[in-house]
C-alpha cells in the first residue's frame, strides 16, 4: 500500500499529466484533489493526446478516478468532458468515476462575474482563465456555496439559489449587468443533478476502505505549489491549496495516508498570465524554449511567459510540500543551446535573499543571481537511461538536483510515457539502477 501525492513544484504546466498517466497504470486509485477544469493536462497515448481539465487522469488508464471535495465542479464542463472521453473510446461511468457530496459546484453566475472582472479595466488582473474558479472558491469560503449534495434535495434549491444571489446580484449590477433571476439559477442546478448526481460517492469512506485494503492511492495535484493562495506569489495565484498537504483536506483522508511526495519540476520555468517570473526571458532563449517545449496553454491556447530554472522558487516549494523527489520533465526542450543557466539566488535592495519575498512589489523586483552551465548539441529525446545522456546534460540535471535539495526520481525526457528513466520508485520506496 502506498499513497503518494504528485504536485507540480513550480508554476503549474510542468508536465503532470504524462507522470500521473505513468504511475496510474500501478495505481488502484487516481484522486484529484484541488483546483477546477482551468488546469489542463495532456496524455499521449500511443500518439493519440488527450486532453484533460477536470477528469482525473487515472480514467484513461481505466483506473478508479475520484474527485474530491477540495475541487469545484462545473457540471457543463463535466458532461462535455465526459463525452469527449467517451468518443475517444474511454468509459466513463459511476463505477469507474466518483464526486464526493461535498464538492462545490461552478455556477454561470460565478463564470460571468469571473470574466467581468478580468475585463474590468480599474481592476487588479490576476489572468484568470475566466471559468469562474476563483468566485465559486469565493462562495465556498463565504458559506453560500451550492455543493453536489444539495443536487440531491431539490426542495431546498430555491432557498439556497436565492441566498447565493443576495452576494451576486449587488456585484452584477455594481459592474453595470442586470441581476439573475433564482428561478434561472434553480432550472440550471436541475439540469446539473442529471450529470452529476450519478456519480456522487462518500468519498472520505471509499479512501479509507481502499487504504485498509492495501491499494495504492495516486493524488494529483492541479497548478502548481507556487500558485498556492496562502504560499504562492500572491495575490497572482491559484484559488485553491495546491500544496501536498491539501491533498488530505481535498478528499478527506488524514496525513498519514501520504507516504511520498513527488514534485513534478520541468527543466526550466514557466508561467501562464500575470506575476512575477524572476528568471523571464525574451529573445532567441525564449522562442526556442516556447518552440521546442510547445508552451501553449492546454485549455486556453495562451503562449507560456518562459525563463531559465529557479532552484530558490524550486526550493521553496519542496519546503512548503514536503517533496521528496522530483520528476523532471521536458529536459530534451533544452537541447541545442550553447548554454543553459540556472538561478541560485536572488538581489533584492542590494542583499542576497534566497526565498521569494512575500509582497507583490518585492517580487517584482529581485533580479536573479545566475550560475552557467556549458550547453549540449546531442539529443536527449527519448533517452531511456540516465549514463545516455550527453555529459553537460547529466552535470546540469546532477547540479539541480544539489540546488534544490533532493534527487531527481524520474527523468522525462519526451511526452511519450515509455521515454521516462525510473531513478525511484515512489510505491516501493526504494532507488531504481539508472
Amino acid at each position: 500500500m502506498a499513497g503518494i501525492v504528485v504536485v507540480g513544484s513550480q508554476w503549474g504546466d510542468e508536465g503532470k499529466g504524462k507522470i500521473v498517466d505513468w504511475l496510474a497504470e500501478r495505481a488502484d486509485v487516481v484522486v484529484r484533489f484541488n483546483g477546477g477544469h482551468n488546469a489542463g493536462h495532456t496524455l499521449v497515448i500511443d500518439g493519440v493526446s488527450y486532453k484533460l481539465a477536470l477528469l482525473p487522469s487515472g480514467l484513461v488508464r481505466g483506473r478508479l478516478s475520484v474527485i474530491g471535495n477540495g475541487v469545484v465542479v462545473d457540471p457543463v464542463h463535466l458532461a462535455g468532458e465526459i463525452e469527449r472521453l467517451r468518443q475517444h473510446g474511454v468509459s466513463v461511468t459511476p463505477d469507474l468515476l466518483r464526486i464526493a457530496p461535498n464538492a462545490a459546484l461552478i455556477l454561470s453566475v460565478h463564470r460571468a462575474l469571473d470574466t467581468m472582472r478580468e475585463q474590468d479595466s480599474s481592476g487588479l488582473k490576476i489572468g484568470t482563465t475566466q471559468r469562474g474558479i476563483g468566485p465559486a472558491y469565493e462562495d465556498k469560503v463565504g458559506r453560500r456555496a451550492i455543493r453536489v449534495a444539495d443536487l440531491a434535495e431539490p426542495d431546498t434549491l430555491m432557498a439556497k439559489v436565492e441566498r447565493l444571489l443576495r452576494h451576486h446580484n449587488p456585484l452584477r449590477t455594481g459592474l453595470g449587468v442586470a441581476p439573475v433571476a433564482a428561478e434561472t439559477i434553480r432550472d440550471e442546478l436541475l439540469q446539473a443533478g442529471q450529470s452529476v448526481l450519478p456519480f456522487m460517492d462518500d468519498v472520505p469512506s471509499l479512501l479509507a476502505a481502499h487504504r485498509d485494503a492495501g491499494k495504492h492511492i495516486l493524488f494529483e495535484g492541479a497548478q502548481g505549489v507556487l500558485l498556492d493562495n496562502d504560499h504562492g506569489t500572491y495575490p497572482f495565484v491559484t484559488s485553491s491549496s495546491t500544496v501536498a498537504a491539501g491533498a488530505a483536506s481535498g478528499s478527506g483522508v488524514g496525513p498519514s495516508s501520504i507516504d511520498y511526495v513527488l514534485g513534478i519540476t520541468k527543466a526550466y520555468s514557466t508561467r501562464v498570465g500575470e506575476g512575477p517570473l524572476p528568471t523571464e526571458q525574451d529573445g532567441a532563449v525564449a522562442d526556442h524554449l516556447v518552440q521546442r517545449g510547445h508552451e501553449f496553454g492546454v485549455n486556453t491556447g495562451r503562449q507560456r511567459r518562459c525563463g531559465w530554472f529557479d532552484a530558490v522558487a524550486v526550493r521553496q516549494s519542496v519546503r512548503t510540500s514536503g517533496i521528496q523527489g522530483m520528476a523532471l520533465t521536458k529536459l530534451d526542450v533544452l537541447d541545442g543551446l550553447s548554454e543553459v543557466k540556472v538561478c541560485v539566488g536572488y538581489t533584492l535592495d542590494g542583499r542576497r535573499i534566497d526565498r521569494l519575498p512575500p509582497t507583490m512589489a518585492a517580487q517584482e523586483q529581485v533580479e536573479p543571481i545566475y550560475e552557467t552551465f556549458e550547453g549540449w548539441t546531442q539529443s536527449t529525446v527519448g533517452t531511456r537511461a540516465l549514463a545516455a545522456l550527453p555529459a553537460p546534460a547529466l552535470r546540469y540535471v546532477r547540479f539541480l538536483e544539489e540546488a534544490v535539495g533532493i534527487p531527481v526520481a524520474v527523468l522525462s525526457t519526451s511526452p511519450e510515457r515509455t521515454d521516462t528513466i525510473l531513478l525511484h520508485d515512489p510505491f516501493l520506496q526504494r532507488s531504481v539502477p539508472g
